[in-house]
């Protein structure tokens, strides 16, 4: 069954004028290509161009709902070079896929804080805040990856001057304090609270029974901002539970090697496979469900705007609980036999074998059951 919701040429046309936004105008005046982000091989070889704003060369990637929610770019500083000075009225949160250097920022005021960064290494820029990136590395260029909330700033103020040239210090969200961008280990529940880590490939994570299969998990919100994004992990020859929730989480693989499914309700699942500098973006309210079929740990960050948790009265984001007590969650107990058996032959592949049954008992413990058919 196709969801894809293709019209006629016919109908298309008569919304030819309304397909263009600012922000894509934008982009396009930028000499930058926009590309589909919801499923990315390798962030690591996607093409890029220069971006004479910025200083390097970059790519623009968007997911399905790029009128209204976030977006993503990947950016690459040139060996013994550094990127121009820069500020803009919107969040970002950054991964660094390859490469050393460091990053300093500062407020009108001129207070100043630097730190270095590696492979691995995440951090929020704070809204509006002045910042560089510099490569450390006199040989090989640095690349990261940055998701951001800029459409649907783009989209409302228009103008490049007043999103990029605006002076204004959110005090709130940093005024110069010399330990902002130091590692943190304070936590609230599942939250670690931080602006910067160093390492997120190797951060020990919590266990996480809720999503599955005996995995490790941590959330952040960098720079204070109103993007989110945790890390989750699980085992050799185990998957997480299917899930749905809201567009631009923008799922970028750390380690591990396998595949995830994706699907609208009522159609069939499509496969991607992916290792690590492999990019997911699930599109909106689409199911999809990440499995491990390598030698490894799998390991994933998710980077995404909050609207993508849609959640709960308790505030519980509504991708944990059980569709069987109205989530959007499915459990173990009621997924497809096609799942388990398309896994069985991809770990076959691999000459391995599931280690899935003591997630699925663990599951018992605590399965709701199944509402009562309405006759």
């Amino acid at each position: 069954m196709n969801r894809e919701a293709i019209v006629s040429d016919k109908l298309a046309a008569k919304f030819k004028t309304e397909k263009e936004t600012p922000y894509s105008r934008f982009i396009s005046s930028e000499g930058l290509d926009l590309i589909n982000g919801n499923y990315v091989p390798s962030l690591h070889q996607v093409e890029l161009k220069p971006w004479a704003r910025r200083g390097g060369s970059a790519v623009f990637m968007n997911h399905d709902a790029s009128r209204t929610t976030n977006d993503c770019y990947v950016m690459e500083i040139p060996a013994g070079d550094k990127l121009n000075p820069h500020r803009q009225l919107f969040e970002e949160t950054v991964l660094i896929l390859s490469g050393r250097g460091s990053t300093v920022v500062w407020d009108d005021r001129g207070a100043k804080v630097s730190f270095e960064w590696g492979p691995g290494s995440i951090f929020g820029i704070p809204l509006n805040a002045n910042h560089q990136h510099f490569n450390g590395s006199g040989s090989k260029p640095a690349r990261y990856i940055g998701v951001t909330n800029m459409p649907p700033l783009m989209n409302v103020f228009e103008e490049p001057d007043f999103i990029f040239g605006t002076a204004h210090d959110f005090k709130g969200r940093f005024s110069g304090e010399p330990e902002y961008f130091s590692e943190s280990k304070e936590m609230q529940g599942l939250l670690l609270e931080t602006n910067y880590v160093a390492d997120a490939v190797n951060l020990p994570l919590i266990h996480a029974k809720e999503r599955g299969a005996g995995g490790g998990h941590i959330r952040f919100q960098l720079a204070k901002c109103s993007m989110n994004s945790h890390i989750s992990q699980f085992p050799v020859g185990t998957y997480k539970k299917c899930h749905r929730h809201g567009p631009g989480a923008h799922v970028i693989l750390l380690s591990g090697t396998g595949y995830s499914l994706m699907w609208p309700e009522g159609a069939e699942p499509i496969r991607y496979d992916w290792e690590p500098g492999s990019m997911i973006v699930p599109p909106n309210m689409w199911y999809h469900q990440h499995f491990n079929t390598g030698t490894t740990p799998a390991r994933y960050l998710a980077f995404k705007y909050e609207g993508v948790a849609i959640r709960n009265e308790q505030g519980v984001p509504k991708a944990w609980i059980s569709q069987r007590i109205g989530g959007d969650q499915i459990d173990y107990a009621d997924e497809s036999n096609e799942v388990r058996s398309m896994f069985a032959d991809a770990l076959a592949s691999n000459g391995l074998q599931s280690n899935m049954n003591p997630a699925y008992q663990a599951e018992k413990e605590d399965l709701p059951p199944k509402p009562n058919k309405v006759a």
